[in-house]
């Protein structure tokens, strides 16, 4: 029997930084994720780096907690961090009392906040309505939460810890009211296995509920799903918000090479299985255009939708009736010793910006228990190694600036790994995936045993540019047979499940270019490629 002191759940940007901090505190941990990591909310959300101010008026407490993790994950984050802007604006139909709430807000939270003319934030972000009565900048950022993920990862691994993907955990096993232990599932291979620990520590987000009730444990989690909408490049340097209390299609965010519309709230039973309706993305854009005029004539790659796993409790039954708005962003850390279950721990609400600060103060609170005074350092040490001069020079010999610099960003000091491979086979420079710069090179080093496309899109973002995977699909599962990964009788189901999740986006914006995209795909993959177009796809 496999055994640690601390046992992780959930594989997301929580998760993986109460797993790091462990392991730098010198506390034995495994994670545990029953699919692969940011699989869920980490990598389903607009990608904002919040400065606070969306949430300041009405949530202050939580709008505090944002500025001061934007500052720290500025600095140790500069990976998956990019380091821009963001706008408020207000329109004419917006209420200008709120705006001066809002200001006397974010000075009392301590948010840097500069107004400037709208004619100047017409010149910055020249897309924006002409109708602005007043704009403020902001130090909203951009953040990439699969980038996030992996970095804490790699962190946690460089010091001892481990962690299982595709691990289900079934049972949490207690004895005489203690945790014992949990019982997993390893679902590539199908075997059961129990891994023995003192402590477990719940950040499964929407998921918490259901993991504490393994353990006859009662959480209330609010499961409130937002759509967002993802275009096919920035329309904005800048993130622009509405200067309103948050509501529906009222933020952008720029992210890579795509620039994402949100987001819309709605109470949800079941986290698993989220789908977007048409009338959803209707709404997005329609409220959407009062920002950008011209948002209806820009294509669209697909929408896509995340959920937030929001705390429940009394006094907030009415907000929980039809979305999760009026709902605290704040966390709570539960210690469900109360509860008749000691060692169990539950970390939930929160948001991404506010993650390492989450897995701080769960850390703090079990390693009081354990008397391990070692001291906090995630706030201070980077996620990621930087690549050297040495490397980046080195990987430039193969690899054009723009592949050089995206390979630098998700593998820092790791670029050695992919170095030594193209020395030692130049030809993998070649490019899969033209949008992300990713190489027949990155992919080999992502393509570990039973990897599937989806596990290496989100190691890489391949396949989640412009073209949707139209291209770079079919030359990533020839890498993978060729190089003996998967084996023939693979490839169709790895296409379309691969192909399949980016259907599932597609479908609900078929109208202009992004229904030409859809053709050409449906024409290269089926009647091209001979994809055999089955009952059991949904292509």
């Amino acid at each position: 029997m496999e055994s640690t002191q601390v046992v992780v759940i959930g594989g997301g940007a929580t998760g993986t930084g109460i797993l790091r901090d462990l392991a730098m505190r010198g506390i034995p941990a495994i994670l545990v994720e029953q699919y692969d990591l940011a699989h869920g909310t980490s990598s389903r959300f607009h990608g904002l780096l919040h400065s606070g101010a969306r949430y300041v008026v009405n949530d202050p407490e939580s709008a505090q907690a944002c500025i001061a993790e934007n500052r720290v994950l500025r600095r140790i984050g500069k990976c998956c961090v990019e380091d821009i802007e963001g706008l408020f604006i207000q329109l004419p139909q917006d209420d200008p009392v709120y705006v001066e709430t809002w200001q006397k807000a974010c000075t009392a939270a301590g948010i840097p906040v500069q107004e400037i003319a709208p004619a100047e934030a017409l010149a910055l972000e020249p897309n924006l309505t002409p109708q602005i009565v007043r704009a403020f900048s902001v130090p909203d950022g951009a953040i990439d939460g699969f980038r996030l993920v992996w970095a804490n990862i790699k962190s946690a691994e460089r010091y001892g810890a481990k962690a299982y993907t595709y691990h289900r955990v079934d049972k949490i096993l207690v004895e005489n009211g203690c945790v014992r232990g949990v019982e997993v599932t390893d679902l590539k291979r199908n075997q059961k296995r129990p891994i023995k620990c003192e402590y477990v520590l719940n950040a499964t987000g929407a998921w918490a509920g259901k993991l504490a009730a393994l353990a006859g444990v009662n959480l209330e989690i609010v499961a409130d799903k937002g759509t967002l909408l993802a275009f096919n490049h920035r329309l904005t340097g800048r993130v622009i918000n509405r200067l309103r209390l948050p509501g529906d299609g009222d933020i952008v965010v720029p992210h890579g090479t795509v620039s994402i519309l949100g987001t819309t709230s709605l109470r949800v039973d079941n986290p698993e299985y989220l789908t977007s309706t048409r009338e959803e993305v209707i709404k997005l854009l329609q409220v959407g255009q009062e920002m950008f005029p011209g948002i209806g004539e820009f294509r669209i790659l697909r929408a896509f939708a995340g959920v937030r796993p929001l705390l429940g409790g009394s006094g907030q039954a009415e907000a929980r009736i039809n979305n999760g708005r009026g709902i605290s962003r704040e966390f709570a850390l539960i210690d469900h010793e109360k509860d008749g279950v000691a060692g169990l721990l539950s970390v939930v609400g929160g948001k991404l910006t506010t993650y390492r600060l989450m897995a701080e103060k769960a850390v703090d609170c079990l390693a009081g228990k354990i008397d391990n005074t070692n001291p906090c350092r995630t706030g201070t040490e980077n996620l990621l190694p930087e690549a050297t001069v040495a490397q980046l020079a080195g990987l430039k010999h193969y690899l054009s600036v723009t592949a050089t610099t995206k390979a630098a960003e998700r593998l820092g000091a790791e670029v050695n790994r992919l170095l030594a491979i193209l020395r030692a086979a130049p030809w993998k420079n070649q490019i899969v995936c033209e949008c992300e710069q990713v190489s027949l090179a990155e992919i080999e080093l992502n393509a570990v045993a039973g990897a599937t496309l989806n596990d290496i899109r989100r190691k890489t973002r391949m396949g989640m540019g412009t073209c949707q995977g139209t291209v770079c699909t079919g030359r990533a599962i020839g890498q993978l047979y060729e190089s003996g990964q998967v084996e023939l009788a693979q490839v169709q189901t790895l296409l379309a499940d691969f192909l399949g999740e980016r259907w599932k986006g597609n479908r609900l914006v078929l109208w202009g270019d992004q229904l030409r995209q859809a053709e050409l795909a449906a024409n290269r993959y089926i009647n091209l490629l001979n994809f055999n177009e089955g009952a059991e796809y949904e292509l």
